[in-house]
């Protein structure tokens, strides 16, 4: 006979009451989140694989939305009493979280509180320094964690004679030509241009995106990023762009095919399309680490995280909160975090699942696979390679990409767009930082 636990009453008071064992259902655990397609099954086997471990509690993964959507519903579900128990939340929606008052139960706290173990010296420092506070408290549980990488397409570069993928912007440039004479269409694209061009581009270089320690030092922050490199460098591809060194093809992901088709060579985008990408390329390919600039940095630094972590938050029984503790131990464990990192080309958030990838001989197999972890480490992250962590930084988002595009269009110049980004975005850290006084 299995074992439920009986959270209201005993064995013997539900008997009386005519409450047989077999009638108690599983505590349900509402997950929300934002992987669609093979990625949100991929959450379905995680769930359904922890649901099967044991009997008293259930894992309801739901759907959501794009991370937007997803943030924005939990928030307002929590207005409404109607919250989940746990969400997923892009790293840029951090300060944002962090500033819901009284919605937020820190994981640290919660695993604590349930009496549940919490080792955080196994999880990658790259991954959890983003999400802690200043005294070094973990805000959310890391899940998928990703870092953009130089993807190349093998093939057209044998066939231009490139022997080996750029290092440098310059070298960049130099395949992208060669390749171009060889009959492809575009050197270069890139997805998720604010997080690539800016934001890592930035910690690459050790350069800051704002003050206050790109946020994490306070809210009385402004953005910096149109500084002479940020402005160099778009400049740069703005000028590739009218030669097809470099074709623009979309905020998010939208840009995949270009690569996966041939049409473009390389592609600067996120690890986690490991999975798209190999299932729909029909040539050989390969992952390097993102271009640098020497006359910036004499070596690059280190890049940084995107992707989401769990956010677990207040409002429910707190015999509930045992089952969101024992399956944020579950997700974390070697087994599951290997899988995962092998599956889609997140990283692994732990170093026994990283060790496990290895043991295992996925990198020997599929060499090129573990360049982000390798970018994300190479160097101890310093105040401008740690993360960024600014209020409104979901809308902030949306204003780059507008003046970024404004620069693809030829409508204005790569100085004038980030001068008018920052300057709007400031009013918007303004706003956030009232609100949050």
């Amino acid at each position: 006979m299995f074992k439920y636990k009986l959270i209201l009453g005993t064995f013997t008071a539900l008997c009386v009451g005519g409450l047989s064992v077999s009638a108690m259902a599983a505590t349900e655990i509402q997950w929300w989140h934002a992987m669609g397609g093979v990625n949100g099954e991929r959450v379905n086997k995680i769930a359904s694989d922890f649901n099967a471990t044991q009997p008293d509690y259930k894992i309801v993964p739901v759907y959501k939305g794009n991370y937007t959507e997803t943030m924005t519903a939990a928030i307002a579900a929590f207005r409404a009493k109607k919250q989940p128990h746990i969400v997923q939340v892009f790293e840029v929606g951090t300060a944002t979280m962090m500033a819901a008052k009284g919605a937020v139960y820190p994981i640290e706290d919660m695993m604590k509180d349930s009496g549940e173990s919490f080792d955080k010296s196994i999880y990658l420092p790259a991954v959890i320094s983003y999400y802690q506070t200043p005294n070094g408290d973990l805000l959310s549980m890391p899940f998928n964690s990703s870092t953009p990488v130089l993807w190349y397409n093998k093939d057209a570069f044998k066939k231009a004679g490139v022997a080996s993928p750029p290092k440098t912007w310059g070298e960049v440039a130099d395949a992208s030509r060669k390749v171009l004479a060889a009959g492809y269409e575009c050197g270069f694209s890139f997805g998720w241009q604010s997080w690539v061009m800016i934001e890592n581009f930035s910690a690459w270089h050790n350069i800051p995106v704002g003050t206050r320690e790109n946020g994490f030092a306070g809210l009385d922050t402004v953005f910096t990023f149109n500084n002479d490199a940020v402005k160099m460098s778009l400049a740069n591809v703005a000028k590739w762009g009218k030669d097809k060194i470099f074709v623009y093809g979309g905020r998010r992901g939208d840009s995949l095919p270009m690569f996966t088709s041939g049409k473009c060579a390389m592609w600067l985008n996120s690890s986690a399309y490991y999975g798209g990408i190999k299932k729909q390329a029909k040539f050989a390919f390969g992952q390097a680490m993102l271009p640098y600039y020497p006359s910036v940095i004499k070596k690059p630094q280190n890049s940084i995280i995107g992707g989401a972590t769990l956010w677990v938050l207040r409002g429910h029984d707190q015999g509930s909160y045992k089952g969101v503790a024992k399956f944020m131990t579950y997700l974390s464990s070697p087994k599951v975090q290997a899988w995962w990192h092998q599956e889609t080309g997140y990283v692994p958030i732990t170093t026994p699942a990283y060790e496990l990838s290895k043991k295992e001989g996925f990198y020997d197999k599929n060499p090129g696979t573990d360049t982000a972890i390798k970018q994300l480490s190479l160097n101890t992250p310093t105040p401008n390679s740690r993360g960024v962590r600014f209020g409104n930084f979901v809308q902030m988002r949306d204003v780059i990409n507008e003046e970024m595009e404004a620069i693809w269009s030829g409508k204005k110049t790569a100085s004038k767009a980030m001068d008018d980004a920052v300057k709007r975005g400031n009013k918007l850290l303004r706003r956030f930082e009232k609100a949050n006084k």
